[in-house]
């Protein structure tokens, strides 16, 4: 079990790190507030030098990287050497404090060699929390295995607009599901002993949050008022922090609330350790401290005009490390500090917090890592099993017409055509290790799964560009074929300043927001050719963030949204299509018709979505003039190849006393020929309210799994504050009053309401 405050361990802890703060210079402290992730200390040459604190004269042992691990060594084996080269030549120095190493992880450790998983919204669609801690706790021992004691891009952030491109990186739209995944990540990653082999300290980022923005760019303004990052933002932060305790949190480099989260004690301080409870270290974001300069790489505004200003204001504002060397945390912070700008308490707060976070990791008991364990934990069978579990419950299975899917196994000939059916790398998605190696594309995975068909392929088109050499041999390959399989989407990448082609360049990632929802290039021209052979098609979607396809949802009979599944993907796929498993993932975002419809989710405040779940029209219409209102696939929505029956509500107790749970239970039969999965959803919509409140917000979920013609009883217990609200002046309040309690299959496919009054 982790030390709690009142343990000898915990006392043992805090009295080796009060003995250490008394024996560190100014130069020490400051190293301990460095793990960088660029500048001279991560070049080859530098990083001997920056562990031992002989890079600069300002500058002692430092504290630790960021993602340098990734880059160390092509193999875990050497990964692990070299993480223990750097910590024993840390433990050499005259204080001896061990490096704290850290590594992106939003769906697997990046380091090279590691186990890849679904990233972001394919997570989301798993529905499955139980799933969601073991994918995460597989990352950890991973990462751990290497030498690394920090996720970093844990994402406890809620997707309200897909135009930001570091929103493939995120889970869903809702709150409450964003809560529940963020909870099951902390729990897998930090576990009950986060210094044990198989954990590490999770890391969440970024807070308070950097989504919606001005026009879906990143590093714009947040648009969310007071009220709304409470009832929106925080839940995951609650969740994440106050729950379960992550050890770390990034800031955002956005400004909210007309403040730069960087420099804004109201939110790093006020917000995040005083009302969540936060103990942990706050690591900047890279290049953040620049954002509040006006020339600065990441400016958000006018903030500062000075490195010495804009350190100042960080650590006071409760920033702890900064992983970018830039010299507001270095020289400058140290004239800052010299002129009595910067107290030195505010130093030792931070370094203070540094070191208490090592020793809960374990790092001066057990510093270094055993290089053969990590050649047998790295990529083991058991981690590779479940990417392919995993990313089979991330796909969604939008629309089944006629009965397509799944394929007979006894099919010829498939025509496998687009950009996104045989690209390994593009597969992984963003932040992902670069193990293309092992990677099962749906090409791949179709020819695994159909050894007997001729599994043809054609490029067909690029995702972005107007070369269209490639359709005519794709369009012959499919009207040749008994059924044609266009795989098509987005091109993930990192940074797409690295990458600027406009051809190979990334559509989807860091830094590659877009205005424009359609499929890019010609790839919707692909599938209309191909369509218009006659061929039975399927179109997957291959793609970090939800896409308008209107004409695709209307005229292709089967569709299967496959996110970036990862590298078992193809394998999920090959498995949905010809019906090894059945289609269980379900949208955990709202798909748009039209990029113009956003802002669009479920959980608005709009009249015309209260009157449609009413069943009442509204005097005035509200809709569009051009497109109407309605998404093309609503939160919640995925088939299954079987059929359900849902009956027996059962609601108690009836009035509701203010203070106690309800009870809701529901028996679900599943009334197909074969075995299935059914998310029960519940939603709970509040009838009367002192504030403005959604039309209705889940509230809870269940996944089962179901032999044909058995029934299961699927229960809720709903606490007290799931009836909560937050009210006009941003108090989080549980009114009397009356709710509905919604049970269905997706946010406006329900099945069984009824209604409840919780008594004043």
């Amino acid at each position: 079990m982790t030390a709690t405050d009142e343990s000898p361990q915990h006392e043992q802890g805090t009295a080796l790190v009060e003995k250490l703060l008394a024996s560190m210079t100014l130069e020490d402290k400051l190293g301990q507030l460095h793990m960088p992730f660029l500048g001279p200390a991560t070049k080859a040459r530098g990083r001997h030098p920056f562990v031992t604190g002989e890079l600069l004269d300002f500058l002692g042992p430092g504290g630790g990287f960021f993602g340098v691990v990734a880059t160390a060594g092509k193999t875990p084996r050497e990964q692990a050497q070299w993480s223990n080269d750097m910590q024993r030549a840390a433990l050499n120095t005259r204080l001896g404090i061990p490096l704290l190493q850290i590594v992106e992880g939003t769906h697997g450790s990046t380091a090279p060699g590691a186990t890849v998983f679904p990233e972001g919204p394919g997570i989301g669609s798993t529905w499955n929390m139980r799933l969601v801690q073991r994918v995460y706790q597989a990352a950890a021992t991973e990462a751990r295995a290497v030498g690394v004691h920090a996720l970093s891009s844990l994402v406890a952030e809620v997707n309200r607009d897909p135009r930001l491109g570091r929103n493939c990186e995120t889970y869903s739209e809702d709150p409450y599901l964003t809560a529940e995944i963020v909870r099951a990540i902390v729990r897998g990653v930090q576990g009950e002993d986060v210094a044990s082999d198989e954990h590490t300290a999770a890391m969440l980022t970024v807070f308070p949050t950097q989504n919606p923005t001005e026009g879906g760019l990143e590093r714009g303004e947040v648009q969310l008022s007071e009220r709304e990052l409470r009832s929106v933002a925080l839940p995951a932060w609650v969740a994440g922090v106050s729950e379960e305790h992550a050890l770390m949190v990034m800031a955002s480099y956005a400004v909210v609330l007309g403040e730069a989260t960087h420099m804004s004690e109201r939110l790093l301080t006020g917000w995040l350790r005083d009302e969540l409870g936060f103990d942990g270290v706050v690591v900047e974001e890279g290049g953040g401290l620049s954002s509040l300069l006006p020339d600065g790489d990441t400016s958000t505004q006018n903030f500062t005009d000075s490195w010495e200003d804009a350190g100042a204001a960080a650590i006071r504002a409760g920033l702890d490390v900064s992983i970018s060397f830039m010299p507001g945390y270095l020289d400058a912070l140290v004239t800052a500090v010299c002129n009595g700008q910067v107290p030195m308490r505010l130093v030792d707060r931070a370094v203070r917090r540094v070191l208490s976070v090592k020793v809960r990791l374990g790092l001066f008991d057990r510093p270094y890592v055993d290089p053969r364990r990590a050649e047998e934990v790295v990529h083991s069978s058991a981690h590779r099993a479940l990417a392919r579990e995993a990313a089979a419950e991330s796909l969604v299975l939008l629309k089944n017409e006629g009965g397509l899917l799944p394929l007979a196994k006894d099919v010829r000939s498939v025509a496998v055509i687009g950009p996104a059916a045989d690209d390994a790398t593009n597969q992984l998605g963003d932040y992902a290790a670069p193990s293309s190696d092992s990677v099962v594309t749906v090409l791949d995975g179709l020819r695994r799964k159909l050894p007997h068909a001729q599994v043809s392929y054609n490029l067909g088109c690029q995702f972005r560009g107007n070369d269209r050499g490639g359709i005519a041999p794709a369009v012959e390959a499919a009207r040749a074929a008994e059924v044609a399989v266009v795989v098509v989407g987005e091109r993930a990448g990192l940074w797409a300043f690295e990458n600027q082609d406009p051809i190979t360049g990334p559509t989807v990632g860091e830094t590659s927001d877009v205005a424009d929802l359609d499929l890019g290039g010609l790839q919707e021209e692909l599938v209309h050719a191909v369509h218009a052979t006659g061929t039975p098609t399927i179109v997957v979607l291959v793609n970090g963030r939800t896409l308008s396809i209107p004409w695709i949802a209307e005229h292709i009979p089967a569709i299967v949204e496959a996110w970036f599944p990862g590298e078992a993907g193809g394998d999920a796929v090959a498995d949905i299509l010809v019906g090894d498993v059945d289609p269980s993932g379900r949208l955990p975002m709202t798909i748009p018709r039209h990029v113009g419809q956003l802002p669009v989710y479920y959980n608005t405040k709009h009249a015309f979505a209260r009157a449609l779940d009413a069943g009442t029209p509204l005097l005035f219409p509200v809709s569009y003039a051009d497109i109407g209102h309605e998404p093309l696939f609503e939160f919640g929505f995925g088939l299954s190849y079987t059929t359900f029956r849902w009956q027996n509500l059962c609601v108690t107790p009836g009035p509701l006393g203010m203070g106690e749970s309800l009870d809701v239970a529901v028996d679900v039969t599943n009334t197909g020929p074969r075995e299935g999965f059914e998310v029960v959803q519940l939603y709970l919509k509040d009838l009367l309210a002192s504030a403005s409140v959604p039309v209705k917000e889940l509230r809870g979920f269940r996944k089962v799994g179901l032999a044909p013609g058995e029934t299961t009883t699927v229960r809720f217990q709903l606490p007290p504050e799931a009836f909560s609200l937050v009210d006009a002046a941003c108090r989080r309040v549980v009114e009397p009053g009356g709710f509905e309690i919604q049970l269905g299959t997706s946010a406006t496919r329900i099945m069984l309401r009824e209604t409840v009054t919780l008594a004043g």
